[in-house]
């Protein structure tokens, strides 16, 4: 199934650009050729080719169909961004595809990577977003320090996954209450910086390990947030 991606699809009734290009030049649809579209934002279309331009082709809308998220509470991950990062592309695109509503990418101290452009990871969401048959687009910030983070997350649920045996730590599926929003905050490869670990201690965040294996950064995040669903899904059998 071919899913196209247009934010404002009922205003402009247009394709983006690259959208209009896979699907005249790619996919070699003609006018009157039916698609389906969705607008990152839980709606799903069906439409009407009606002009098949490479870089603006234009739609008709014949149906409008609700494309909900399968979870009702907002999931949000916050890791450290890697050195490399395809790692960190190929994390936006599995926990697009597992399922989240935001993703954080976090300053810290120990940081490996001080920048990032949202841009490119954004448009590896909207396609695995499409692959995934979701209708939700994750929301992705721009690089937060730790500390800010840690004062301005309002989930219900807060946790932080680090790695010092200074501090009692429980595992993550022991203390997550199911459906309830949840943040996770995973620390660079070096870890959080003590000081980061104690500000978010003091501020009520969690300190949770993810069992006994040595994970790396975007493994540690990824195996956090299918945490929440697995718990979510074991609590509806």
């Amino acid at each position: 199934m071919i899913i196209f991606y247009a934010p404002e699809i009922e205003t402009t009734l247009t394709l983006p650009e690259s959208d209009s290009q896979h699907a005249v030049r790619v996919l070699r649809l003609k006018s009157g050729a039916e698609i389906t579209i969705i607008d990152g934002k839980g709606m799903s279309f069906q439409c009407r080719l009606l002009d098949a331009h490479p870089k603006k082709a234009t739609v008709e809308i014949i149906s409008r169909n609700p494309m909900p998220l399968c979870w009702n509470q907002q999931l949000t991950v916050a890791v450290a961004p890697t050195k490399h990062m395809d790692r960190m592309e190929w994390l936006v695109e599995k926990l697009t595809e597992i399922g989240v509503n935001r993703i954080v990418p976090l300053l810290s101290k120990r940081s490996e990577r001080k920048e990032i452009k949202t841009e490119r990871l954004e448009k590896i969401a909207v396609s695995a977003m499409k692959q995934s048959l979701k209708g939700v687009l994750p929301e992705i910030t721009p690089m937060t320090p730790v500390k800010q983070f840690t004062d301005t997350c309002q989930s219900t649920q807060r946790f932080i996954a680090h790695c010092d045996d200074m501090s009692e730590r429980k595992l993550l599926a022991r203390l997550y209450t199911p459906l309830t929003d949840a943040a996770i905050m995973i620390g660079p490869e070096g870890d959080f910086a003590p000081d980061e670990v104690d500000h978010a201690l003091s501020s009520g965040w969690q300190p949770v390990t993810l069992g006994d294996n040595r994970l790396r950064t975007e493994t540690a995040a990824l195996v956090a947030c299918d945490t929440f669903h697995i718990i979510d899904q074991i609590h509806h059998i």
